[in-house]
């Protein structure tokens, strides 16, 4: 444990550690399996210089030999005794002058015929074996029977030897062997010797390396240190360089100049930007602490950076307005506000703004903040309230003059009628004209009621609503001629709406009489729901009968305007007061001959307050 603690505090956690590391790895596995095999192919080359050199002395011996060992008794057959004696004195100066030129070899003849050694040489250390037997399980057997040669390693009549046996055949036949060997000792000793050798060659190749890896890493640790060190400036002040070394770490630094200088440039145009645009910016912490406000945020909430850098963001407005903000509930929900307009309750004013806030986050996404940004409405706000003023006087006075038009002329007849009546004495006029001019009355009366429905406004009834029901109900008491088709192209599944029920029968029955009125002769309603993604249902009314003229399309909605002799046209301007109130839009598309379609979108959630 405490070795692997050593490596990992001075190894293991440092470069030059991981280099001297990785270098020793990578020199060591190479340079000791090199060795190694180095080695052994030493070893296998010198065992086969060995056994050829050993032949080779044997083959000398096989040349001595002539003829055989026949040719040395002259043909004749002495004893065996006396045969031994005889081959051993005419061969034993020779195995010994071999044997003597190669100091720590043995070498010798054996006579199948006398089964016995002939010679062994050198004859002062193995002449007493001369005439010996070889045991049965001797491999030079196996070279007389086969008569093949043989290299055999183990203990033999000599000791621990390897010995090249090579057979004596003459005439075709094998009359003995050769042998030539050498102790095993004296070859372990040759091979250690290179063992040592190559282990201290492989040995001083991974020390120099290790060194020459020692001095490089000590230069590649102090030119990382001096880049760490730059980095460390950097992080404080981007302005800072780092001294760039000699080779490739030293492009390195350039990039990280670079990449600093940059970075530097972006945050000055992001700074300039920031503090030049109209908008207030103005940053939080996660605790609701303002970290950051530029200059048309402070003109805009009229405090200094200096005062607010640091305090809570909920101080700049009145303790006493229960204000909530919307940049806290982005920062405490997660949730974006994107252009909403609000108050701001501020200690000396009310400000009317547009706001956006949205989190902010670092690089690995964790959420360090919120931003917001603001746009002062206020003066704006001013001038929409005159102009919203202004065109409710305008729409007024062009209510009045239609309520002036469409009641002054049911008035001039009944005052035309009055006149010729004032001076008329038969009962018969009287009777004639007074039809009339009770007409004349219901008409003013009409005017009058549809006029203060106009105006009037109850309290909404709200509750879920099956658009899907309500048309098909709708359509069932508007009542049809026979002439005209009503086509319900309901779309299925579709969601409930939160509406005044009572109010969309009268917006969706208006449209329906209007589309029934616009074909003279016959023709075809189609009525269709849909569902908008999730956030409207659609109505379309699509009618094919006369439509409606270009000019008069963008009228269509304006109070007491309508293209029908008899309308007063209250009906489409009611109806778009309803939608609106649902919070909804009404649209209306026509082509002069072909027809005329309505299409009304409501939202599936909205706050209502319906007109009557």
């Amino acid at each position: 444990m405490r070795i692997l603690k050593f490596l990992r505090g001075h190894l293991l956690d440092t470069l030059r550690g991981k280099l001297l590391l990785i270098s020793l790895i990578v020199m060591a596995v190479p340079i000791a399996t090199g060795g190694y095999l180095l080695e052994q192919e030493g070893r296998r080359t010198l065992l086969r210089e060995k056994q050829e050199k050993l032949f080779g002395l044997a083959r000398i011996l096989d040349a001595n030999l002539g003829a055989g060992f026949d040719v040395l008794l002259a043909g004749e057959t002495p004893p065996a005794p006396a045969a031994l004696a005889r081959l051993n004195a005419a061969l034993a100066p020779f195995t010994d002058t071999v044997a003597n030129a190669n100091p720590g070899v043995g070498v010798g003849y054996y006579s199948r015929a006398l089964n016995a050694i002939v010679t062994y040489g050198p004859s002062r250390q193995y002449g007493h074996t001369v005439g010996t037997a070889i045991p049965a399980d001797h491999p030079g057997w196996k070279v007389l029977a086969t008569g093949e040669s043989a290299v055999e390693t183990g203990p033999q009549v000599r000791g621990l030897i390897m010995n090249a046996m090579l057979p004596i055949v003459r005439d075709g036949s094998v009359i003995g062997y050769i042998w030539a060997n050498e102790l095993s000792d004296d070859i372990d000793r040759q091979a250690a010797a290179m063992d040592r050798a190559v282990i201290g060659v492989s040995l001083a190749g991974i020390v120099l390396g290790l060194v020459l890896t020692q001095l490089m890493s000590a230069r590649l640790s102090r030119d990382v240190e001096r880049i760490t060190n730059g980095l460390s400036r950097l992080r404080s002040d981007l302005r800072q360089t780092i001294r760039p070394p000699r080779g490739e770490i030293g492009e390195i630094a350039v990039a990280v100049n670079a990449m600093a200088k940059a970075l530097l440039d972006a945050r000055s145009l992001t700074e300039n930007i920031v503090n030049s645009i109209a908008d207030g910016v103005i940053a939080i912490d996660v605790r609701g602490r303002v970290t950051s406000i530029n200059p048309a945020a402070q003109r805009i909430v009229g405090v200094a950076a200096a005062d607010i850098v640091g305090r809570p963001y909920q101080s700049l407005f009145r303790p006493d307005a229960n204000f909530s903000s919307l940049l806290l509930d982005t920062l405490e929900t997660g949730r974006e506000h994107i252009g909403v307009g609000i108050d701001f309750p501020l200690p000396g004013q009310v400000l009317h703004v547009t706001v956006s806030s949205s989190l902010l986050r670092d690089s690995r996404g964790d959420t360090i903040g919120a931003v917001v940004v603001l746009k002062d409405q206020t003066e704006q706000h001013r001038l929409k309230t005159q102009i919203m003023r202004a065109d409710r006087l305008a729409a007024l006075g062009e209510l009045m003059a239609g309520v002036a038009h469409e009641i002054r002329n049911p008035l001039t007849a009944i005052r035309g009628f009055m006149q010729l009546l004032e001076t008329c004495d038969d009962i018969r006029e009287w009777q004639e004209y007074g039809p009339l001019i009770i007409r004349q009355v219901d008409s003013l009366n009409r005017i009058i009621t549809e006029l203060l429905e106009f105006g009037r406004t109850r309290p909404p009834v709200v509750r879920p609503v099956q658009l899907n029901d309500l048309i098909a109900e709708v359509t069932r008491l508007a009542g049809r001629r026979s002439t005209v088709e009503v086509v319900l192209e309901p779309a299925p599944d579709l969601p409930v709406v939160e509406a005044d029920a009572d109010a969309l029968k009268q917006v969706v029955l208006n449209l329906v009489i209007n589309a029934t009125q616009a074909m003279p002769e016959s023709g075809t309603i189609r009525i269709a729901t849909a569902a908008e993604g999730d956030r409207h249902a659609v109505i379309t009314v699509a009618d094919d009968g006369v439509g409606i003229a270009p000019e008069d399309l963008e009228k269509v909605f304006d109070p007491f305007f309508s293209t029908k002799a008899s309308g007063t046209g209250l009906g489409l301007a009611m109806a778009h007061r309803i939608v609106d109130a649902h919070h909804g839009t009404i649209t209306m598309a026509s082509v002069p001959g072909a027809g005329t379609t309505v299409t009304l979108r409501l939202p599936f959630v909205h706050n209502t307050a319906v007109p009557s």
